[in-house]
């Protein structure tokens, strides 16, 4: 026999909420690996303040724009 309509409700918010909760370690894997990666870089062993600039730079002109002159 089908399920009540309340049980369908109750299994579907559960299956809603472990998809979340993939969703969120999918996404905290993410961090972690683009955390490895900078660290791999020797970015971690500048100073704060020229962390900051070279940062502040790569907003100022866009990723795209970056990788564009690191390309050339």
């Amino acid at each position: 026999m089908a399920k009540t309509l309340e049980q369908e409700r109750l299994a579907f918010e559960e299956d809603a909420r472990r998809l979340e909760e993939r969703r969120r370690r999918l996404e905290e894997k993410e961090r972690e690996q683009a955390i490895s990666t900078v660290e791999r870089s020797g970015l971690l062993k500048l100073e704060a303040k020229r962390l900051a600039a070279l940062t502040d730079r790569i907003k100022t002109l866009g990723i795209e724009a970056v990788e564009k002159r690191l390309a050339a």
